[in-house]
Parts: structure tokens; C-alpha cells; sequence
């Protein structure tokens, strides 16, 4: 194979892309084919086409009637009617990786013992490595104070096992990549209210997203102003707790938190169950216990969301005119073929799953150690061979309705949004059945299971005659179908609006640096430093395609693009201006047909109210959907309050810090750079980074099971203060006494002293991080790296950086602090230091 230099695939991928610097960006860095070395094997997404073409097509060989490759090949290029998502882009006919094509998985409830919690722990934690995300439901764990025959003798409830797997997840992800984890939870359970209010402290459970679990009996409750019962175990006859509360009051704290924090989502955990048709093979292990992390997918344990997308847009006939149509004829035929290559792809991901199996049985660690991966893989492909699962979905939803002519959010859109889905669920049943017919139907399939489900008869009084007969004969090859996820990275390769999404943003401005040699160009900025910058205005594709269509007086890239907008379809349909409660139905007019779940989110301005919140949500049970997400702006925000907010001051101002405790609490890291081990020590006040101390592990012996500690001082009238660090309890109770004199470099000591000095006087942790991440010295530039990549963990997600302009978009005052890294709002561009 040729190998290609970065520099040549960027090029011709912008190429390919026609100069759209984001839709390049994001299929080099993440779908190109490289080895390790990070030699390119693809020049451009036309090789990735073939590679994905070729391995469809061998599977389809395997069967009777086996699509042409050539046809396979149509269906995939350009991104224009089908498109994988995500894993199976970058693994599928990939030799240099050995990983899942599935996105994300959910995983056994952990059972109610600490040997249960550490094995569920292992087990998201071997799926993550893999690329895989992981959903799991923590309902059996006993509430807090409940009696536990160990040395405790009470648990300390759900809190500390919830940090335990956010932290774990938080581990895991490498190179600024997020980990990917849904913990959620019974309304039902005792603590409840505990799992609501977490996360109202932006500092916890920082790497999982959180969702309940809710019951109609609780909604019922909630709607006649009575109580429900929370009881432990959830679904026991006799539970060893129950109690009655106020069903207002648990809902009002739910509803809270989200207008605070965007979490906990919602699901309506009973529609899901009852529509959901996986669920009729509960008694074979298909019962649903969570969802995935992005919530579309409602699933069992060990199964997992392999996910392919139809793009919409490229069924519209004469867009952007009043004979604006949607072929649905063309829609099912290409959509039956989707399916077919869904199924294609669980061959694909089967044979995935062997190779990380055979990977390790060959790996050099005791069978011990491999027990609980291998068993988990073992687990996951038996998942995969019983049921078949596939979770086809559309992408370009909103600029599909636009290019109809018709506003996201109208009634009008309500009944289209409903055509697409019915007609996907249309296409998928016929062709799922029709593989039956041809390949054989899922193994627990049982034709008396499925009599009377609501779900299937909606499905199956569409179909025609003869599709009906063959269900009847061959029943169906896939125990469940359809689904909508996010597709943020890849509708920037479609270049449209993101799975049922409407736009997010119809333009905004981008700056082009001027070099001296440009010669006379128009200056419209200069930055600080005095470079020059050209600004320009970036429109969405498909609204760029309506400016270019319309036949109009109006130069309307030329004039303000607020006025284009004002006349476009897109005109008060963006994902800030729609009424939440078409929002809501037009979820539910989708969901109607949806076999899983819907990534969806209703966005809400800064300034709406908790009853607005209350609203969404009740909405979202009486119509139908299966779950409820919304975001309200800014309510993500960190604690620190960007600069510009307020008014400067215009003279350097003094600071007293506050008086240090004895004795505080202190965070502990133990991390690497450059092949060197260092300890660092956080101390905390109020839950922010008062002090800094630090060195090479070599020189300490701090077990790495221990997170936490205390930092003591001890105060002397001629010599300097000394500090004595406190690990473990009991027995297990450890003193380090003096420990920047054990760190042993004056160095190290200095530097330390002098960041501790910054912030107990009140620097903000953002710009300290800022500052040592551009150290270039060589003597302290690792130890700078190490403090700096502990110290931004305390940097709240949503506060500024000081970097005004993203390299990627060129969005301005868009880049915002997550996880520690920095992350452009407006396109998702991110990078760590």
C-alpha cells in the first residue's frame, strides 16, 4: 500500500471537500487510515470508500443474492446516501488497530458488593480501551447507612462508587479524547435525590453524564400531587426498604438540577420497556436495563450500538422551489440496502470481536488477569450472534425540511419528520424480514413472543401483503432496528444538520491571517501582537446552497447575513429560536417509529424558568418519547466568570489570601511525562487549589490506590513552616513527614511555592495552566507539564480561555474550557496541552 505524508492527505482532502477546513479536519484526525506511526494508508474519503465497500462486500459474498460491490460502492461515496458512523468508519478493513466497530455498549448493573462494583468497574474500563463507550444502570447498589457484613459494617451509599466509575472513565481517555459513560438510576431507589444533586457541583462525577429512570407510576403520582414509594431492592416483592415520599418533591429537585446543570436526563423508563421490541426477549437476556452514553439506544447488557446513517438531503427533488418533493420511493429502496449492510456490519464486528479475544489469549499476563476481559468480549459476541441488533438512522433532518420549504418546528414539518421515520422503519422491517428469508432469522427469534406488541403491529400494518407472509414463514433477521443518534463528526463530513437536529448556526465570521506578502488586501483586525487579519463570513452548507438557488435581487453574501436568514427557511428554526414543545413533538412524531431511542436535545434560552423546564418534560412523557434531554444556555458555565463580563480594572489590585488551616484535604496524582513519574499533591480549600507540592515518584512511596489525603503544617518561629502528609485510616494509615524535603529539589520547590503563592491569592487556575503550558526550559519544562495537566482538572467545564479565536473554525469567543481541555463551541474542536 502507499503510504502518504499528513500533509499530502490534508491537502487533497480539502480538495475532496472543496475547501470546508472542518469536514477535512475531522476525517483526517479521525477516520483516515494510519498505522501507528501515523503513516497514511488513504489520501482521501474516495480510499476509505473502497475500503469500507470491499469489506461489505466480502460479507455479502457469504450469502445468496449478494449486493454488487459496485452498488455497495454508489450507496457509500461521497457521503451521499449512507453513511457509517463513527467506529465502523475508522475500523472496519483497518489491520493496524485491533478494536470494536460498535460505538458504545451497556454492561451488567453492578452487583450490590464491592467485589460486584470493582468487576463493573474492570469491565467499562476494558470496553473503553477498545474505543467503546458504556452505559449502566446502578440501581442495586444499597442505599447509604444500609448494614454490610465487612469491616465497615454500613455503606457509604451511591456517591463514592458514582466518583469511582466517573473516575475511571476519566482514566481511561488518553490524549485530550473524552471518556464516554452513562450512570443511571431508579426514581425508585432511596438515594435518589443524592444521584439528582451531584452534579450540581460542577467538580463531581465530572466524566460520566447522568439520567433517571422514570416509572408512570411515579409520573402518575407526580400529576395527582401524591406520593410513590422508593424502596431497595427496586424490583423486589419485599424490599428490605420502602418508604412513601412526596412525588412533587423528588420531581421538583429533578427538575432543578437540569435548569442548573443540563443533567440529570430523563428517561421514561415504561414507554421505553413497552416499545422497545428487544424487550419481548427479556427471558433470553434482551431485557433493557440503561442506555448508552448519548441515550439513543436503550439496550441490554452486553449488547451494543452499531450505528449507520441515511442522509436525508439527497431525496429531495427541485429544493429550495415551490415543487420541492421527497422521493420516497428512492428513500425505502436505499434504506432496505442500509439494512442490508447493518447486518453486513454485525459479521464485520463479530469478526472484530475474535480478534480481540485471540489478542488476549496471546497477551502474556496470567489467565487470572484475563479472565474478566475475556469473558466480558465472550459475552458481548454472544449478544451480538443471538440478536442481531442493528441501529440504522437518518442525519439531515433540518436542512431536509428546509429544502422542502418548510420551517423546523411547524406542523407541517411535524407530519414530514414523520413521513422519514415511518418510512425508515418501513424500509428496515421489509429488508430485515427479507433477510430472514434469505440468511436465516436472529437465533431467539420466537414468532409467539411478538403477537399483539403494540410497537411491531404499528410497523407491520404498513407493509404490504406478501412482506407479511414472509414475517409469518422466516420471521425477522435483526431482534431490533432503528434509532437516531448524534451525529456531530459526521455531518461535517455530509456537510448538513446533525441527525434530527435543526441548524445550529447559520454563519459565522472567520479570520484569515495576513501574510506580508498578500499585498494589498482589505485589513478588518489587528491583534495585539500586530498581525493582521482578514474577516470573513462562513455560511452552513445547505444554506449557502438556498443563497446560491434563490433567484433574487439580493447579493446575499454580500449584504448581512441576518437579512439572507430573515427570507431562507431556516428563518427562526435554529436550534435557539424553536418552541420547545414542537421540538418535543417533533421528537415524538419520530419516535412513533424508532425502535430504540432519540439523541435529541431541547435547547432553552439563559433566561427560562424551572416551570418552563417542569413543562418540557411533562410534555415529553404525555407525547410518547422515551426519554427527555434539554440544555439551557449557559447553564454549563464555570464558576469563574469570564473577564469580559466585567470591568476591568485599571490598576494592578493587592489580594490577601485566606489564612491556611492546619490541616486541608489534599488531592494526590500520580502521573507521567517523558517517561517520568512524579506525585503531586493539591491541597484544597473550599474545594479549590490553595497549594501545590510536588516531585519524581522515585523519591516517595505513595501507593497509588490512595487519591486522597490530608496535608498538615507545622509552624516554627526560626526555621520554615514543614508539611506532613496523612494517607489511609486505621491500620492502613500512613504519615509522610516533611515531604518537600523527601521531593528533595529546590527547584521543583521554588516553582512550587511560587504557583501555591498565585493561588491562595486568588489567580484563576486557567490562566496559571495557560502560562506553564507554554514553559520551553529543559530542566523544569516536564515538572511545568505535570503541575500544569493536574492543576487544569480544577478548571470548571464552560469558563473562557484566554484564546479568543478557534484554529480550526475561526469562530471568535468561542473557546471554552471541558474536561481541562480546550474546546471550540461552535465546531467542537478541541485540544489539551
Amino acid at each position: 500500500m502507499k503510504i502518504y505524508k499528513k500533509e499530502e492527505v490534508t491537502k487533497a482532502t480539502l480538495d475532496y471537500f472543496d475547501g470546508d477546513e472542518l469536514a477535512a479536519n475531522v476525517w483526517v484526525t479521525k477516520y483516515a487510515l494510519r498505522d501507528l506511526e501515523n503513516n497514511y494508508y488513504e489520501l482521501t474519503p474516495e480510499d476509505m470508500h473502497n475500503r469500507l465497500a470491499g469489506e461489505f462486500s466480502r460479507i455479502e459474498e457469504k450469502y445468496p443474492n449478494p449486493m454488487p460491490r459496485d452498488e455497495i460502492l454508489d450507496l457509500l461515496k461521497d457521503f451521499k446516501y449512507v453513511v457509517p458512523q463513527g467506529s465502523p468508519m475508522s475500523g472496519i478493513g483497518n489491520p493496524y488497530q485491533i478494536q470494536s466497530i460498535s460505538n458504545c455498549f451497556v454492561i451488567d448493573s453492578p452487583e450490590d458488593s464491592y467485589g460486584g462494583i470493582l468487576y463493573t468497574d474492570q469491565q467499562q474500563v476494558q470496553i473503553m480501551k477498545r474505543r467503546g463507550g458504556v452505559g449502566f444502570d446502578i440501581s442495586n447498589i444499597r442505599p447509604r447507612g444500609i448494614s454490610c457484613k465487612n469491616a465497615a459494617r454500613t455503606t457509604d451509599g451511591i456517591e463514592l462508587f458514582m466518583e469511582r466509575f466517573s473516575n475511571s472513565c476519566r482514566e481511561v481517555a488518553q490524549g485530550g479524547r473524552r471518556g464516554a459513560l452513562m450512570l443511571s438510576i431508579s426514581v425508585h431507589h432511596p438515594q435518589v435525590l443524592d444521584f439528582v444533586k451531584i452534579k450540581r457541583d460542577l467538580k463531581k462525577v465530572t466524566g460520566a453524564n447522568v439520567s433517571v429512570r422514570i416509572s408512570d407510576e411515579f409520573m402518575k403520582a407526580v400529576k395527582s400531587n401524591g406520593d410513590y414509594e422508593q424502596r431497595w431492592p427496586i424490583d423486589s416483592d419485599s424490599p428490605k426498604i420502602s418508604k412513601h415520599v412526596d412525588a412533587i418533591e423528588v420531581w421538583n429537585e429533578i427538575v432543578e438540577s437540569a435548569h442548573m446543570s443540563a443533567e440529570p436526563g430523563i428517561l421514561f423508563w415504561d414507554t421505553a420497556v413497552k416499545n422497545t421490541p428487544s424487550d419481548i426477549y427479556s427471558d433470553e437476556g434482551f431485557g433493557s436495563t440503561s442506555t448508552n452514553p448519548c441515550g439513543e439506544i436503550i439496550l441490554s447488557p452486553g449488547d451494543s450500538c452499531r450505528l449507520m446513517l441515511v442522509n436525508l438531503t439527497n431525496f429531495i427533488e427541485n429544493p429550495w422551489t415551490e415543487n420541492a418533493a421527497f422521493n420516497t420511493a428512492k428513500y425505502v429502496k436505499i434504506v432496505r440496502k442500509a439494512q442490508r449492510l447493518m447486518d453486513n456490519m454485525i459479521d464485520l464486528e463479530l469478526e472484530q470481536i475474535d480478534k480481540i479475544i485471540s489478542k488476549i489469549e496471546k497477551d502474556p499476563e496470567a489467565s487470572s488477569v484475563k479472565k474478566i476481559e475475556k469473558d466480558l468480549w465472550e459475552f458481548i459476541k454472544d449478544r451480538a450472534t443471538q440478536g442481531r441488533r442493528t441501529g440504522l438512522g437518518v442525519t439531515g433532518v433540518g436542512d431536509a425540511i428546509a429544502m422542502l420549504g418548510q420551517t423546523y418546528g411547524s406542523e407541517e414539518s411535524i407530519s414530514t419528520v414523520e413521513h422519514f421515520y415511518k418510512n425508515l422503519a418501513v424500509g428496515s422491517y421489509t429488508e430485515s424480514i427479507n433477510l430472514a428469508k434469505e440468511r436465516g432469522c436472529f437465533p431467539v427469534f420466537d414468532p409467539s413472543k411478538e403477537l399483539d406488541h403494540n410497537f411491531l403491529n404499528r410497523i407491520f400494518n404498513e407493509l404490504d401483503e406478501q412482506t407479511i407472509q414472509e414475517y409469518k414463514i422466516f420471521g425477522r433477521r435483526n431482534i431490533a432496528n432503528t434509532t437516531t443518534a448524534p451525529a456531530g463528526s459526521v455531518s461535517c463530513l455530509t456537510q448538513t444538520t446533525s441527525g434530527i437536529e435543526p441548524s445550529f448556526m447559520l454563519h459565522y465570521t472567520r479570520r484569515r491571517k495576513i501574510n506580508p506578502q498578500d499585498g494589498d488586501v482589505r485589513v478588518d483586525f489587528v491583534d495585539d501582537l500586530g498581525d493582521k487579519w482578514q474577516e470573513y463570513t462562513v455560511y452552513h452548507h445547505k444554506f449557502k446552497e438556498w443563497m446560491d438557488s434563490t433567484d433574487s435581487d439580493c447579493d446575499w453574501q454580500s449584504d448581512d447575513p441576518s437579512v439572507a436568514v430573515s427570507h431562507s427557511p431556516y428563518s427562526n428554526a435554529t436550534a435557539n429560536e424553536i418552541d420547545w414543545v414542537n421540538k418535543v413533538w417533533i421528537q415524538a412524531a419520530a419516535q412513533k417509529w424508532v425502535c430504540h431511542a432519540i439523541s435529541n436535545t431541547t435547547n432553552l434560552p439563559a433566561d427560562v424558568d424551572v416551570d418552563t423546564v417542569k413543562k418540557v418534560y411533562e410534555a415529553g412523557w404525555e407525547a410518547g418519547c422515551k426519554g427527555i434531554t434539554i440544555y439551557r444556555d449557559g447553564s454549563r458555565s464555570g464558576v469563574l466568570v469570564d473577564s469580559s463580563q466585567k470591568s476591568q480594572p485599571q490598576k494592578i489590585q493587592t489580594r490577601h489570601a485566606p489564612k491556611r488551616p492546619e490541616a486541608l484535604e489534599c488531592d494526590i496524582y500520580h502521573t507521567s511525562v517523558k517517561d517520568e513519574r512524579w506525585v503531586v499533591l493539591v491541597g484544597l480549600l473550599d474545594d479549590r487549589p490553595y497549594e501545590v507540592i510536588g516531585g519524581k515518584a522515585e523519591l516517595i512511596e505513595v501507593p497509588r490506590k490512595h487519591k486522597s489525603g490530608t496535608l498538615s503544617k507545622r509552624s516554627y518561629k526560626t526555621t520554615a513552616n514543614k508539611y506532613d502528609l496523612k494517607i489511609g485510616e486505621g491500620d492502613d494509615a500512613l504519615v509522610i513527614k516533611d515531604i518537600v524535603s523527601v521531593f528533595d529539589n529546590p527547584n521543583y520547590a521554588g516553582y512550587t511555592r511560587t504557583i501555591s503563592l498565585a493561588l491562595r491569592h486568588g489567580a484563576p487556575v486557567q490562566y496559571l495552566v495557560e502560562q506553564m503550558q507554554k514553559d520551553k526550559e529543559a530542566d523544569l519544562f516536564s515538572f511545568s507539564k505535570v503541575i500544569a495537566r493536574c492543576l487544569k482538572k480544577y478548571i470548571a467545564d464552560g469558563t473562557k480561555a484566554s484564546v479568543n479565536v478557534c484554529t480550526n473554525c475561526g469562530a471568535e469567543g468561542t473557546i471554552i474550557y471541558q474536561e481541562g481541555c480546550q474546546t471550540c463551541s461552535a465546531c467542537g474542536h478541541g485540544a489539551c496541552g
